[in-house]
């Protein structure tokens, strides 16, 4: 960054205006900018509907406020519009013309009284700078374009996600909205990341991770969970990730066995361990780690043996994974370490592994399975194969062979 300007003197409540304007300030930036991926979705999204014409017409998140009261909600962003568009400000929508592939964004235009409390809103050409779309128009154009569309694709269908977020047109077209079919086909689209996905996916890794480790480093001198939130909050905010993934979960001691806990306020004196859940989001796209450790720096022989346990589960599915291996496969190669891990230890007794493993004893182990997909959502969408169903059902649909056993 290169600064230029005379020299002036500012003075307590007072400047010259003229002085100011005359400062040149000059961004350089060594970093190539790549916009979002959105024309490359949207035509996934298309081929998976199955149509060769219609409109797609997607809301985004609106202003709102909370219940009696002036103050706004916290602002996020449906991914489902995110995933056509990559903009992030609210009130929004965009339209998609399945045969034309025009892809048109409306924004908010700008309201003079409110730009000196939020500042100015994104201009059409910022917007058609930033984001891999054809038109940019304000939302008080909808209408007309979706009521110009129609009129020349009269038997044409207007895809929506929800049959509440129909398009602001005439009473006629409310029989060409379908609100069936997009979702389904948007999310099996999303199953499949693209390399730019798989690098904002990566980038929220990268911060979490280090965040991870920032924790871990000043364990020693945290003495009550919310410590330990407080670290790992502060480095994702150090780093630009101001957006978690999901609300951090730091469970010292017994805390640590509740999935979900939250309140992360209590006490480390006399526990022994302390679980923390916790990611960031980057660009929208979340990461999702879970990590133990011991408070004092070493685990006691007894958490050492699970710990053990845990990584072999961890180990063996790693060394496994491969192009058309079965996810529901990776989960029982999972279950069968962690089974058999208990049963060394006599944790687990008075069965063999088969026993237990097809009475469904494992479970209350492993509640929360091997995993799911990640992107939009820390739970991202499955399409049309759930990740656990049946490894039979799933092998056959893609006649694919099972992986070998690890060695």
């Amino acid at each position: 960054m290169a600064v230029e300007s005379p020299p002036f003197q500012l003075r307590a409540n007072s400047f010259d205006v003229n002085e100011l304007d005359s400062i040149h300030i000059s961004l350089e930036s060594p970093v190539q900018f790549v916009k979002y991926t959105a024309r490359e979705h949207a035509l996934k999204v298309a081929k998976h509907l199955g149509v060769q014409k219609g409109l797609i017409y997607l809301l985004g998140t609106q202003s709102a406020s909370a219940e009696d009261s002036d103050r706004e909600l916290p602002f996020r962003q449906r991914r489902y519009f995110y995933y056509l568009s990559g903009v992030d400000f609210p009130d929004c929508s965009l339209t998609y013309d399945i045969e034309t592939t025009k892809l048109t964004l409306y924004i908010p235009a700008p309201e003079p009284s409110q730009i000196i409390w939020m500042g100015p809103t994104p201009s059409i050409q910022e917007c058609l700078d930033k984001y891999e779309v054809d038109q940019v128009s304000y939302t008080s154009e909808v209408r007309h374009h979706i009521f110009k569309w129609a009129a020349s694709n009269s038997h044409q269908k207007i895809f929506l996600l929800h049959p509440d977020h129909a398009p602001p047109a005439p009473t006629t077209l409310t029989t060409n909205l379908d609100a069936t079919r997009l979702q389904p086909a948007m999310d099996e689209a999303r199953v499949l990341k693209s390399a730019y996905e798989i690098s904002l996916l990566r980038r929220a890794n990268d911060i979490s991770s280090s965040a991870h480790r920032h924790v871990l480093a000043n364990l020693h001198s945290a003495t009550n969970e919310t410590h330990l939130e407080a670290t790992f909050l502060k480095t994702c905010v150090a780093k630009n990730a101001k957006k978690q993934a999901y609300a951090p979960i730091v469970g010292s001691g017994e805390n640590a066995s509740t999935l979900h806990y939250e309140a992360n306020d209590e006490d480390l004196a006399g526990r022994e361990l302390v679980c923390l859940d916790a990611s960031c989001e980057w660009e929208c796209y979340a990461a999702d780690i879970t990590r133990t450790f011991p408070i004092s720096g070493t685990f006691s022989p007894e958490a050492a043996a699970i710990y053990d346990i845990v990584t072999e589960m961890q180990t063996r599915c790693i060394e496994a994974l491969r192009p058309g291996v079965i996810f529901r496969d990776l989960h029982d190669l999972a279950m069968e370490s962690g089974i058999r891990g208990l049963l060394r230890l006599g944790i687990l007794r008075n069965g063999t592994y088969e026993e237990i493993r097809d009475a469904g004893t494992g479970r209350l182990f492993f509640p929360h399975g091997l995993g799911h997909h990640l992107g939009l959502e820390t739970h991202d969408v499955d399409g049309a194969n759930p990740l656990l169903v049946s490894a039979t059902h799933r092998r056959s649909a893609l006649a694919v062979p099972p992986p070998p056993p690890p060695p």
